[in-house]
């Protein structure tokens, strides 16, 4: 039986491509992040709304740096590495 390999998501976060083993490792690095660095709730929701509408958004990771976006939008001093930046 041939196994059945999933479609890249584009304009998806993690929790949204059924990646779901990676975005619980994801949420944990988060979690272990101290509250100092962390992004406010309302700004978390913010800059992940903002990536959802990105073009360079395929399956979590932004196609501009390869980096998860909902960890890189947890943190408080992480920006947006886009040429123009939407956060």
């Amino acid at each position: 039986m041939r196994e059945q390999t999933r479609k890249p998501c584009r304009l998806c976060l993690l929790q949204e491509s059924g990646e779901q083993e990676l975005y619980t490792i994801i949420q944990q690095r988060i979690a272990a992040l101290p509250a100092a660095q962390k992004a406010a709730p309302e700004q978390y929701a913010r800059r992940l709304s903002l990536c959802r509408e990105c073009e360079e958004l395929l399956s979590g990771v932004c196609r501009k740096c390869g980096c998860y976006v909902e960890l890189r939008a947890a943190k408080e001093t992480s920006a947006c590495p886009h040429e123009h930046p939407r956060w």
